[in-house]
């Protein structure tokens, strides 16, 4: 049985037996998605993120049903919000490859990872509202140079990309198999 000890309007914190985790209110998953564009770079963003104290590097990435519009989208149409918002792109083909745990130990969030390809610049990007998202456009063959150059940077980077990664280059064009 689970106790709910604070709510917030976001996030609630819940006991169940001895574990604390933390819910989201209405949400009903996340998103992650690796994007890749014809000329074979790689769609990563770059944002401040309060709880760390710094700025980040990560994934396109967003929750779905947190805005009362989307609250019944699916993942593929948060998938394809998300890129959207974020980097400006709209993807021709996104397929879902791995679906998981964000922080198992932490938070009951399910993540579902997508691979977007087809991509078409369609505006500018950037996020939404308070959202001061960088985008950052870096060719396959050396992002991971790139990255261990941001990290040397004092930039955290997210560890979900290194999956994001693996399954990109391992599905070659992005028709990887699809996840239920």
């Amino acid at each position: 049985m689970s106790e709910v000890l604070y709510q917030g309007e976001f996030l609630s914190l819940v006991r169940e037996g001895h574990w604390e985790y933390v819910d989201r209110v209405t949400a009903t998953g996340a998103a992650i998605i690796a994007a890749v564009t014809r000329a074979n770079k790689v769609l990563l963003v770059e944002q401040y993120r309060v709880p760390l104290h710094c700025r980040t590097i990560e994934m396109p990435a967003g929750i779905m049903g947190d805005d009362p519009g989307n609250g019944r989208e699916s993942h593929e149409e948060a998938a394809r919000r998300e890129l959207l918002e974020e980097t400006g792109y709209r993807a021709g083909r996104m397929t879902a490859v791995a679906r998981g745990p964000s922080s198992g130990g932490l938070t009951s969030e399910v993540v579902t990872l997508f691979i977007a390809s087809d991509l078409e610049r369609a505006q500018r990007g950037g996020g939404v509202g308070q959202e001061d998202i960088t985008v950052h456009e870096v060719p396959l063959a050396s992002v991971d140079a790139w990255l261990e150059q941001k990290a040397s940077a004092g930039l955290l980077v997210d560890p979900k990309i290194f999956a994001g990664l693996y399954l990109l280059k391992r599905s070659g064009d992005g028709a990887a198999a699809s996840v239920r």
